[in-house]
């Protein structure tokens, strides 16, 4: 008996239909420890291997969209029929192609549907050419101590506001960069065009990447900017912030739901990118919740690797009895106290960085 002509049934066809129409057109199956997705589009059958060429991704649990079997985790997009790839946006910028995946020959016979498992045809690769050096090993280079002034504050870059928690910040820049020995750099969050998380984490484990995945979908992403002083040039980070409804900057969080893809390095691979660094943080705000705020931002940034010194962060607030924030602006700016205290910030940041880095 020829192998290559054995053919396997699938089921009925109407039946498979029907299935297939009320769950998106995809479904899996498998025959010999051969995870399959079948699919029905235009009269066509079609039967792919059900790992994705990127990441392995389930094309079982994405969606059919005009006869391509869309990856739910990254949205790589495969003919549902040959395995052929489409170029789209999500993997058009980092390959030269995203190859095909492996497709089984089909038949009817009757009102049945048969495949043939031993015909599976052969699997290309995709072939990557990413832009970017994101994704290199981190590796301090020679030089002074490096200090990053990170400021979460939202505001309209055409008509720029005054901030108190940013003032700060720059004023212990320039103090550090004049008095020690320290190269500065100030990075404003409200500058970057920086999109959302997408929640790929979400989806598995195994779609949070790094360098992240919306990086590699999108090269017009700012956040890029952000994974490259924090993971590959500073040695201290000084982030500022307000106090807004009792928690941090919005751009905060939108910075920290995107620095997932470090933190993810360490439960998949136990792999630490961020080593021998600091954080330290300066919060003002018109309301008294300065601890709570420190204590989440604090946690936060030791589960990414990060360091702190003793006293970790400069705060202020007027309190829930005194919010005239045009006095509070006025206070901020003639505040010898808080500008000298946020200086000192970075110079016990600076201290400790000198310790972990030898």
């Amino acid at each position: 008996m020829d192998e290559n002509n054995i053919w396997t049934l699938v089921g009925k066809t109407q039946e498979l239909i029907k299935e297939l129409e009320s769950n998106g057109g995809l479904k899996e199956i498998t025959f010999e420890d051969k995870k399959i997705v079948l699919s029905y589009f235009e009269n066509k059958w079609g039967a792919l291997n059900n790992k994705c060429n990127h990441m392995g991704g389930p094309l079982s649990k994405g969606k059919l969209k005009n006869g391509c079997v869309v990856c739910p985790w990254h949205y790589w997009q495969f003919n549902h029929a040959t395995g052929e790839s489409l170029t789209v946006e999500a993997s058009k910028h980092f390959t030269s192609t995203a190859g095909s995946v492996p497709h089984f020959p089909l038949k009817t016979e009757g009102d049945s549907l048969f495949i043939n498992l031993s015909q599976q045809s052969k699997r290309v690769p995709a072939v990557y050419n990413m832009k970017g050096n994101l994704g290199r090993e981190p590796k301090r280079e020679p030089g002074p101590i490096r200090v990053l002034g990170l400021s979460t504050t939202a505001m309209d870059q055409d008509n720029p506001r005054y901030s108190t928690s940013e003032e700060l910040l720059k004023s212990a820049l320039d103090q550090a960069s004049s008095k020690l020995q320290v190269e500065t750099k100030f990075l404003s969050l409200s500058s970057l065009k920086i999109r959302n998380c997408e929640g790929f984490y979400s989806k598995s484990e195994k779609a949070c990447t790094w360098p992240c995945s919306i990086t590699k979908i999108d090269p017009t992403d700012e956040m890029t900017v952000v994974y490259e002083n924090l993971v590959h040039w500073a040695d201290v980070v000084v982030v500022s912030s307000p106090i807004r409804w009792g928690g941090a900057s919005s751009l905060y969080y939108k910075m920290a739901e995107r620095l997932n893809s470090v933190q993810n390095q360490i439960t998949m691979k136990n792999k630490v990118l961020i080593q021998n660094k600091v954080v330290s943080l300066i919060i003002t705000g018109g309301q008294d919740n300065i601890q709570s705020v420190a204590g989440q931002m604090l946690t936060f940034f030791g589960e990414l690797g990060f360091s702190t010194p003793a006293f970790p962060f400069v705060a202020h607030s007027l309190g829930w009895s005194s919010e005239d924030m045009e006095k509070n602006m006025d206070y901020v700016k003639k505040s010898e106290h808080l500008h000298e205290e946020s200086f000192h910030l970075v110079e016990r940041s600076v201290l400790l960085a000198s310790k972990l880095i030898g």
